[in-house]
């Protein structure tokens, strides 16, 4: 079981963090990379809109994701 909650936490704080602890080993790291990018375009002005966009959507993302495992885990085990 996966606590949303913990994921979405985890990600407020560094992007795909949350994916991480969500067993999405490959997928956190992208994110993580994503957004240093988005840090850099900061630079170029871009930045200030990417970052808090792909910021948001990895918090969400986290969330969803640990309720679709807690789901399955859920359907798993009453069968």
């Amino acid at each position: 079981m996966k606590n949303p909650g913990v994921a979405a936490v985890l990600s407020f704080f560094i992007t795909g963090l949350g994916q991480i602890y969500n067993g999405q080993i490959t997928k956190g790291v992208l994110f993580i990379i994503i957004q240093a990018i988005n840090a850099l375009l900061m630079y170029a002005l871009i930045g200030f809109i990417t970052f808090p966009i792909f910021w948001i959507w990895g918090m969400v993302d986290a969330y969803r994701t640990a309720e679709k495992i807690n789901k399955k885990t859920n359907l798993s085990g009453s069968i």
